[in-house]
Order: C-alpha cells, then structure tokens, then sequence
C-alpha cells in the first residue's frame, strides 16, 4: 500500500476526510506521540473524547515498559521497535517487533503441504465451481479436527489477562497444538508468521502475535485452525481483556454483535440455502446496532484444503453463487465494526485496520450441513471461556 507524502496528511477526526493543517494535540507533543494532527480546533474538540483514550495508554506502566522508545531499529533499553515508523497508522495500536524465532513442529506431526515453502498447492488444483460434499468418513474426520481446535481455543482464551503478550498466546497455541498431533494451519501459510492470529481492537484480521501487552480494556480475537489427520478445522472469537473491556459501552457493542449475527447466520444453514443469503441477514442485524459490516474478507469453504469453495460473503445484496447442499464444511465468520466498513493493512501485508481506527470483532464457527440443517462443528462447551456479556449501564 503507498503512503501519502506528508504534504497530503489526513486529520485524525473520526470521519473526517480533510487533509491536517499543521495544529497538533498539545498532550500528544508532551507524551512525544508524534503526527497527532487535525484538520482545525472545531475538530479536534469534537474527537477530544476519543482521541484522550490514547493519552492514557501511552501513560500506563505497560505500555511504557513494553513501547519501544526507538522506531525502526532496537529501543537500547528494551530491545524493541517499531517495524514501520512512517506508516500511517488508523488507531493508536502499534506492532512491538522484533518476532519470536519461528516455532518448530515435529517432523512426527503430518505437515501440510505449504509448511516447508508457505505455498498452498492443493488449493490450485479445486475449481472454484466445485464445492466438495464429504462422505461419512470424511465427516469424522472433521469431526475430531474441529473438536480438537476448540479445545485449543479455549485453552488460549483461558490464559488472556491484562499483561500477557499476544507472542505468548501464540507459544500457548502451539504447544497444545503439538500436544494434540496437530499442525497448527496458519504457520508459513502464505508464510503467515505465527501459529495463530491474534487482532487486538481495531485489527479486523489476521494479527501478528508480537511483543504488546494486552491492557485491561482492550478487546482480541483469537483465530485458531488445526490440521489434524488431513482435515482443518477453523475458529475464532472475541474476547475482553480485563473488566474495563466489559464496562465499555462500545466494546461490548460490537463484540455481541458480532456474536448475535454469526448466530443468526447459523440459523439460516440447511439444504438450499443460497450462501448469498447469509450476508442479507448479517448486515440486517449488525445495523440494529449500529454497526457496519466488513467486506473485503469472506467465510470459506474448509476440509482437507484451509481454504476452498465456497466464498461466504458477509455483507447484504452480495452475489455470492451456489446453495447448501449436505455434506458440505464451510467457515461463517462475520467481522463488523464500530465505524466505517472500509479497510487498511499494515506493511506486513496481514494485518487488517478499520479504515477509521474503530474497534472490530469477529466470531467464526466450522459448520456442516445436515439433511436436515446443520451441526456447528466447532461448538462451545459448558465450560468454555468468554460468552455474551450484557451491555453496561450508560454513565
């Protein structure tokens, strides 16, 4: 993606598509945030009740110990840096480099075939006409692989607080992986870096595990898919780190709407079914909440291959081609937002932004269709953390 010239800097209003004068945050140049700019004073008073929010994480005892000081290359106190010092960034998250070494799986543990080049090669060989319907045998297998990805997600979930990294997830994700005879499918997939994806806030997708802290307040999806016995199984769900997460009226906005419209998704699968018709009832309802709906990422289709037909889009009047029919494995996976649909992704070419810098959840189950309807492959147990948090009361 080009950055701008400087010259064509855009103001940090929420909605605001003007081009930045040359006024900045008085409290950002004391804290040495740099390019807090806005296009007029009118402006900046109107964003002053969100832009505060990045007063105060720059001000927490975490961020300040794990916030390299030095971009580009390693802050000499803590080794960490900032990869992309230029890059215009939507919201206040920042990557904290360098990566962990890249994390090994026995030669005993069956590889998919991109694991040695991060080249997916079966994925060439599908039409993308042929959405495949599995055999019995075959529906077991995804059986085991789904069951087994959910116990993987919970025992992630399990280890979220305030003051973990999301590099330590991604370690707790790969070992209980390999505790399981699973591959874990992101890793070197299109050379994807890590073992899971974790997209913290305004990250609508496919978060790098790095050196942040988590804070009490911020929300992350974990997005956990194994390959287990030849099969993938896929999901993800949003979680909030801390209790100041769950008093946060917004947060807990669009976190349950995303939870309500997978769930509302989900109840719309059975034969016949046209996979366009998932996204009418998606956006339907994330506008209830005043929320939009993500458009460029889409459900898939899952089995032996990560990701085939079909496309499941999200969004409404989409032109998505073909129907449910049993035996099919596919993802819904619906990531909505607080602002504005559009995205942006970082110079590591994964990392997806709202276009806007506002907060983002997603929810994905594995789904098969029945002759009858359909079994969420992925399920939650009794015991499984997070779950629907009711909306706080308005201050």
């Amino acid at each position: 993606m080009a950055e701008e010239p400087p010259s064509k800097r855009k103001c940090l209003g929420v909605d605001c598509e003007n081009d930045a004068s040359s006024l900045q945050c008085p409290k950002c140049l004391t804290l040495g945030i740099k390019d807090s700019f806005f296009c007029s004073q009118d402006c900046f008073k109107k964003n002053w009740a969100t832009h505060k929010n990045l007063h105060k994480q720059e001000n927490s005892i975490l961020n300040h110990f794990f916030t390299p000081k030095v971009v580009s290359k390693p802050d000499p106190e803590i080794g960490y840096f900032n990869p992309f010092p230029t890059f215009h960034f939507t919201g206040p998250l920042r990557p904290v480099y360098p990566l962990s070494p890249k994390r090994e799986v026995p030669k005993s543990i069956p590889h998919p075939d991109y694991a040695a080049d991060g080249i997916p090669k079966s994925r060439g060989l599908v039409r993308s006409n042929k959405i495949e319907q599995l055999s019995p045998k075959d529906q077991e297998g995804m059986r085991k692989v789904c069951r087994l990805a959910r116990e993987v997600l919970d025992i992630a979930a399990a280890a979220l607080r305030p003051g973990i990294t999301t590099d330590e997830i991604d370690e707790i994700v790969h070992k209980a992986c390999i505790e399981r005879n699973s591959y874990p499918s992101p890793l070197n997939y299109n050379h994807f870096p890590k073992s899971v994806c974790t997209s913290v806030n305004e990250v609508i997708c496919h978060g790098i595990p790095d050196k942040r802290v988590l804070l009490d307040g911020d929300i992350v999806n974990l997005d956990v898919t194994l390959y287990h016995e030849g099969f993938h199984g896929d999901l993800n769900e949003t979680y909030y780190v801390g209790d100041r997460a769950k008093a946060d009226p917004d947060s807990v906005r669009v976190v349950e709407a995303a939870r309500e419209c997978l769930e509302e998704a989900i109840k719309l699968v059975k034969p016949g079914t046209l996979f366009r018709e998932f996204g009418n009832v998606i956006e339907a309802h994330a506008k209830t909440k005043g929320c939009s709906v993500i458009r460029t990422y889409v459900g898939h289709g899952i089995n032996r291959i990560f990701h085939c037909p079909p496309n499941i889009p999200h969004y409404a009047k989409n032109k998505a081609v073909g129907e449910c029919k049993p035996g099919m494995t596919f993802t819904i996976e619906p990531m909505v937002a607080l602002g504005k649909y559009r995205d942006v992704t970082w110079p590591d070419n994964w990392t997806s932004t709202t276009i806007d810098g506002k907060r983002t959840a997603q929810f994905e189950h594995t789904l098969l269709v029945t002759e009858t309807g359909v079994e969420i492959l992925t399920a939650r147990k009794a015991d499984s953390p997070g779950g629907p948090v009711p909306m706080p009361a308005q201050a």
